[in-house]
């Protein structure tokens, strides 16, 4: 287990004075089976209040407005989690029952359906159909349909843009952890494994020193139901870990991004992220 603190600062600067903004954060994490919160806060500067509730996916949600004349808007989501790893197992069933258990939920028909961002390239379902055919166990099928699509594309920034689907992705085999998240979903949806899009952070040292700052990022995995829930991270081909801070989960990107709102002003802006993860224990 890890304590991590987590300071994630991000915001717009406009190109002239924005008369209102209207905006939500999706930026701290949730308490869960495998993670505690011990605290969050959010800073928004220019000042103003916050309407907090979870959303429907069971995500925090951070609601707020800049009713007052501003060129630039800053906010800084500081939280402390305690984190345990959550490494996948595969609950002995089969298709048939994951079936019949599928179709009994919404929770997990809903995430049955593909969107714009996860519908898979032709090769991609075919692909995961091979592998689905070579396993009695869902489980064990999604978990190398995951680690192969991982595999197959090659992690690059700037090789795609955060509007990208996953057949885009993969026509390049280029992108960030979301486009590789989008491209698993997809592949698992295809052959009927309910699949979610997951949001948080990841600690980039894998056995960090602790009181030592490091750079972070946001950061994108999967989870697929094969009897449960299972995560796993096909960007760097690995467990869930005691380094990974969960946020929150959705269909796909669309529903978790950590910042989302409409302004009235000039055209133009700039987006700034900073993300700083400290192990404190």
């Amino acid at each position: 287990m890890k304590r991590l603190r987590i300071e994630h600062a991000t915001g717009f600067e406009y190109e002239g004075e924005v008369s209102a903004s209207y905006n939500e954060a999706r930026m701290l994490p949730i308490t869960s089976a495998h993670q505690f919160l011990l605290n969050s806060a959010l800073e928004i500067e220019p000042s103003t209040s916050v309407n907090s509730y979870i959303d429907y996916f069971g995500t925090r949600v951070s609601s707020f407005d800049v009713l007052a004349p501003h060129r630039r808007l800053d906010i800084t989501a500081r939280s402390l989690v305690e984190v345990r790893a959550r490494p996948a197992e595969h609950p002995e069933t089969s298709w048939a029952r994951l079936a019949a258990a599928t179709g009994r939920a919404v929770a997990t028909a809903e995430q049955l359906t593909q969107t714009a961002r996860t519908e898979p390239h032709p090769e991609v379902a075919e692909l995961a159909r091979t592998i689905a055919a070579r396993h009695r166990d869902p489980g064990r099928a999604a978990h190398e349909i995951a680690a192969t699509i991982g595999d197959a594309v090659e992690y690059e920034v700037g090789a795609t843009q955060v509007h990208s689907t996953a057949g885009e992705a993969w026509h390049e085999r280029k992108g960030v952890c979301q486009d590789i998240a989008h491209i698993t979903i997809g592949a698992l949806r295809a052959v009927g494994i309910p699949a979610r899009y997951v949001s948080g952070y990841l600690h980039p040292v894998p056995d960090p020193e602790i009181g030592r700052p490091a750079v972070g990022e946001s950061h994108a995995w999967v989870e697929w139901f094969t009897g449960d829930w299972q995560g796993f991270d096909p960007t760097n081909g690995a467990a869930i870990g005691d380094r990974h801070v969960l946020v929150g989960r959705g269909r796909d990107y669309n529903d978790v991004p950590p910042l989302r709102g409409v302004y009235a002003g000039p055209a133009d802006s700039v987006l700034h992220v900073q993300v700083t993860i400290t192990r404190e224990a």
